[in-house]
């Protein structure tokens, strides 16, 4: 996979606000997709205290939603934990998870912010902005804006704002479930964005392809497979 915007990943925490500042105003904020027809998830975890960095990327056809391939991917820590840099941390693992897919995806859904940022480059728009990739960020909690209530209706949203300026919407997925914050990543318009985040999420909380990745993240055996050099398609075992 060749990187559209490729940089240097040792990097001291001045050094990643200032590539942060390069790559922030090149998210693309309006629709520029094609066909879909494979959607990926993408979670990070960790193991050994942090030391480990694991990262999952599943693939689920579209719209259907059936598991197609997963990957994961898992290397050592390189960078500290600091706030608002977590994608330096995050993303040299979730790259290698992308190379061992078979085919790269038409959208990713990121367990994370997109625009919704002091710095306006959460994991999922520099995901996007790296790998010229459409990408939606989805977060389970508020990083920073403010927003009015949210109706308890499913569909139901209110715009998530820094000032003056939108940086994402607060979305209900499930009626009367605690809302999601959903925010462009790359190449996809805000109301886009909400739309795949409702038909992605039919009937949990959190869209299917980022529920799978999460799930999938927690199997010991499927990360031995993996690391092992194996790809599989393990589209039955996750039956709720």
């Amino acid at each position: 996979m060749r990187l559209r915007h490729a940089h240097a990943w040792k990097l001291t925490p001045a050094e990643a606000r200032a590539v942060q500042a390069r790559l922030a105003p090149l998210v693309v904020r309006e629709d520029r997709l094609g066909p879909l027809k494979r959607v990926a998830g993408v979670d990070v975890g960790f193991e050994d205290s942090g030391q480990i960095t694991r990262a999952v990327v599943s693939v689920l056809s579209w719209p259907d939603l059936v598991p197609v391939e997963d990957a994961v991917a898992r290397r050592p820590t390189s960078f500290p934990y600091v706030p608002g840099l977590l994608s330096f941390r995050e993303l040299p693992a979730v790259l290698e998870a992308l190379e061992r897919l078979s085919a790269l995806p038409d959208l990713l859904l990121c367990d994370g912010q997109g625009i919704a940022h002091p710095r306006r480059l959460g994991i999922a728009a520099h995901l996007g902005v790296l790998t010229d990739l459409p990408a939606i960020g989805v977060g389970k909690t508020r990083l920073i804006g403010a927003h009015d209530e949210v109706p308890s209706a499913r569909g139901a949203w209110s715009a998530l704002r820094d000032g003056d300026e939108v940086i994402g919407a607060v979305l209900r997925t499930r009626a009367g479930v605690k809302p999601v914050y959903v925010s462009i990543g790359h190449r996809v318009s805000l109301e886009t964005t909400v739309e795949l985040v409702l038909q992605a999420a039919p009937r949990y909380r959190l869209p299917e392809p980022i529920r799978r990745a999460d799930q999938l993240a927690s199997r010991r055996k499927a990360f031995a497979a993996e690391t092992q050099g194996r790809r599989k398609n393990i589209g039955q075992d996750l039956q709720d």
